[in-house]
């Protein structure tokens, strides 16, 4: 398995996210990201989740709720590459893809668009 620090691994979080577009990140509201070392017992290769109400599901009754969650599972990523490369690829793209869950993108358009 690859090594990479909490710390440094937090960092490629951070980086990804910079790296998306100022007008997307404008149009997010009330979400948190996070990284955890690992994701839930059951789904142990999980790299990154969502939880929340979709922007697109939002109503008038949407008032006063928690943030939304995004986490980032650094174990699992760091299981499944080989080089700094590939944790820096495959980090942005879990980033995109938990951000666009928030927008209301669900896996099936995501996996179209290669961010599956």
């Amino acid at each position: 398995m690859l090594e990479m620090s909490r710390e440094e691994f937090e960092e490629l979080v951070g980086e990804a996210l910079d790296r998306i577009p100022v007008e997307l990140t404008r149009l997010m509201d009330n979400v948190a990201v996070f990284v955890e070392d690992e994701p839930p017992a059951g789904d142990p290769d999980l790299l990154g989740l969502y939880e929340g109400t979709p922007l697109t599901e939002r109503g008038e009754w949407y008032a006063g709720v928690l943030p939304d969650r995004i986490t980032v599972y650094r174990g699992p990523t760091l299981r499944m590459c080989a080089s700094r490369e590939e944790v820096v690829e495959e980090t942005e793209i879990t980033v995109v893809h938990e951000i666009a869950h928030h927008f209301g993108i669900d896996d099936r358009r995501l996996h179209e668009l290669g961010y599956g």
